[in-house]
This record gives C-alpha cells, structure tokens and sequence, in this order.
C-alpha cells in the first residue's frame, strides 16, 4: 500500500500514499457500546495536532510504526471503526482493522519554518494525513503522519476521532506508543475500557422530528483572526500574587489566571455595547466526581461543561482577581451539576433547562481549552519530549482559545487563540498586554 509519492513545492515535501498499521497481535473481535458523552453529536469530528520534534533518527517513522502495532493490542478498539447500531447508538465494531500512518520527508529545516511557531503562515494540511482515498473504503480512527526535515527535527500530524477519546485519553494512547517503541515490556499504565460507567437511555424515536427536522442555525456572518500570546511564568505568578493579596491568602491556578484574563481582555477589546450577555466555556475532567471514580487507564470521553455568563459592562470593570473569583464560583458548582446531568441520562431525574454541552454559539460565546496538562508534552518516542504541541482550529466560527505551555526551554503559557475578528484582533493583543504587566 505504498508508493505513490508526490511533491509539495511549500516544503519540498515527499509523502508516501499511506498504510494501514495492524496490532502486532490478535486482538478480541465484536462490537463495543460507547458511553452517551462518547457519542455526543458534537464529538463527532477529529482532533488535529502538530507535534514538533527538534531531532529524531532517520527510522522515525518504524519506530512509531513498530510502537503503534504493539500499543494497538492493549489498545484494540482504536484498531476499531465507528458504527451506528438499529437504534442509531454510535459503536466501535473491533475487527483489528488498524490505524493510518504516512510517511514523509521534507527538504527544508524545521528553522525555516520556525518550529511551526505560526501555523497561520504554514501549510499545515501537507504535514497532516492526507485525504484516504475513497476507494480504501476505510475510516480510521487514528490517523498520523510523521515527517522528517531534512535538520533531523520530526512533525507527527494527528487525526484523533474525538467520539473515542478526549484529551488525556489521547495523550495517554500516544505515551503508551512511545513506551513501546522504546521498548518496553509493560505499559506503565493499563487502559480500561469501561463505557458503562454512563450508557445512554433507551432512544425515544420522535416521528415528528424525523418528518419535520428543526432547521439548522444560522451561520455567522464574522470571520475569526489567529493570534498567539505568550505569558511568562513571571506574569502569571505576578497575578495569582494580587489574587491571594486581595482574597487574604485564597489560592488559584494558572489556568484560573489565563481564563480571566483571555475573558477580561476580549471582553475590553471588542467594546461591546451596554448589557450584552457574555459567556465563558470550558470543559472540566470529571473522572473524579463519579461513584466509584473511574479507575486511572480510562481513556474514554469523560468531561463537563463549566457554562459562565456575565454583563459586558461589569465584566470590562472588573479587576483580573475578580475575574478568577467568578471562575472559581462557576467551578464548584460542578460537582453539583455533572451529577444532575448523570441522573438525567440515567432517567432518574426529569431534564431541566438547556443541554449544558450545546451552549450558544456566536461571536458572545468564549471557550477556552487547557492542553498544558494533558499529557501530550512528555510523549517520548526515544527522541526526547516534543519542542511544542500546535493545535489546529477546529472551526472559523467559533471563539477559542488553547492554554499550551511555551516551545522549550521557556517556561510559562502560550495561549493559542482564534477569537477575534481582524478590526478586533490588535485591540486585544494590546489588551493582553497591558494586563500582563500590571
């Protein structure tokens, strides 16, 4: 299944046609249920990722090759496809039909392009999976691309089916990879299927929703700018001291700090008119509020909505503490309410109000997304950590931005943002930047 190579001029970059890597081992075959979070509609797409690498050996891609096929005997419904059963439930059908993997080779130097500093100005699509002819008759749930520049330096593009796993269970795939490739007799940590802990209900067919679908939402009419940020350990630790100074000692996290600003600096920025309602979202692990906690392994979807709303005006008054003191109110109000949702699902409790995981969508709408911590910067195939992690936007509608950590060495956050539209987007970098030095 190789062969078939062509050039791209943007890098001088060759890439193989794409093969299908297998388990090394014969996995179980049959048909796996999916959580009802795993199969939320909006799940329904694949996460995209640059990982950068500034060396690697010249067999880059075997040793993942040789990883993958033995990550993939532990891990075998990521060897799987998506299905729908009678009822429409969405499910993985394990056949050990395995993951997508290309090759490629590029003739310019990661310094050239700037380690991928701005994915804005680069071709990214080139060092992601290219399109799986239709005739392959095949949909991967892992599909990556590892390309070596001609400084030695390593790119590994990443198509993650997001139905399957959310961040930490990604990362936590890609470490196991890594430990295998280096070697490794035993995983350091032992995957857990478990879907069940939150099985959908029984589907309710509606007849009138089938005859008469609801029409879809409009589409905005904006077009959002990319802009990086980057804050220094210095600043961050500078602002959770004016927290504890004006709260009497409270603590917060850097996430908390990046959050309130990224809101408050927007929020300035765009100037909106008087009582406009804005919202922040945000999605919390909630692995650790179940009963029993779900075992560590778990890599599937298991994350709830942390939904804020404020008034424009007193939202740009507000100081970045007071900021984070909201943030901090929304947060332990999770608990309460990831447990209501759960009942919900199980039908022990009537639904109440909107779906907190489909939030108004729109230029007044905020999400933010930590990834410093999710595990994807301590993967080591045997070549040392990744230099940094790009995220790739997932959609030009909607506001986001990423908290990821700063290329090594540098100590501290970039905050990787699609938010704003171009008459905006100056305004908030001088936002963020006033802000960062008070």
């Amino acid at each position: 299944m190789r062969g078939g190579e062509f050039e791209s001029k943007m890098y001088g970059l060759t890439r193989s046609r794409g093969s299908l890597v297998r388990p090394c081992e014969e996995t179980p075959s049959g048909t796996l249920d999916l959580s009802a979070i795993d199969r939320l509609p909006a799940l329904r797409c694949n996460a995209r990722t640059l990982h950068v690498f500034g060396h690697g050996p010249d067999e880059a891609a075997r040793v993942i090759r040789e990883g993958l096929s033995r990550a993939l005997v532990p891990y075998y419904p990521l060897a799987g496809r998506l299905k729908e059963s009678s009822q429409g439930q969405l499910q993985i059908e394990c056949r050990g039909e395995g993951v997508w993997l290309v090759e490629a080779s590029a003739d310019s130097t990661l310094d050239a392009v700037n380690y991928l500093d701005d994915v804005v100005s680069i071709p990214y699509d080139q060092l992601l999976p290219d399109h799986i002819p239709e005739n392959e008759g095949i949909d991967p749930l892992v599909q990556m691309q590892v390309t070596q520049f001609a400084c030695g330096g390593i790119v590994i593009g990443l198509l993650f089916c997001h139905s399957i796993c959310d961040g930490l269970g990604a990362a936590q795939f890609l470490n196991a990879v890594g430990e295998l490739a280096k070697g490794a007799e035993q995983l350091s940590t032992i995957p857990v299927w478990q879907r069940d802990f939150l099985p959908p209900p029984p589907e309710q067919v509606n007849v009138t929703a089938l005859v008469n679908p609801p029409p879809p939402p409009p589409m905005p009419n904006y077009r959002l700018e990319h802009a990086n940020v980057d804050i220094t350990l210095d600043q961050i630790n500078q602002l959770k001291r004016e927290f504890e100074q004006s709260t009497g000692g409270q603590k917060c996290s850097s996430f908390e700090i990046v959050a309130a600003k990224f809101w408050s600096c927007r929020t300035r920025a765009i100037n909106w008119k008087q009582n406009t309602e804005l919202t922040l979202v945000f999605f919390a692990n909630c692995r650790q509020l179940l009963d029993p906690p779900l075992p560590d392994g778990f890599y599937g979807n298991c994350f709830f909505p942390v939904t804020i709303t404020a008034w424009s005006e007193s939202l740009a008054r507000a100081s970045i503490s007071e900021v984070v003191g909201i943030i901090q109110e929304a947060k332990a109000t999770l608990p309460t309410e990831f447990a209501k949702y759960t009942k919900v699902l199980k039908g022990e409790l009537a639904k109440d109000g909107d779906d907190p995981f489909a939030p108004p969508l729109g230029y007044t709408t905020l999400f933010i997304s930590e990834w410093g911590r999710l595990g994807f910067n301590q993967v080591d195939y045997g070549w040392g950590a990744p230099v940094h992690i790009v995220p790739i936007q997932g959609s030009s509608m909607i506001p986001v931005g990423i908290v990821g950590s700063l290329a090594l060495p540098n100590k501290g956050v970039r905050l990787m943002t699609w938010c704003v539209e171009e008459a905006h987007r100056q305004p908030f970098l001088n936002q963020m930047m006033t802000v960062s030095q008070e």
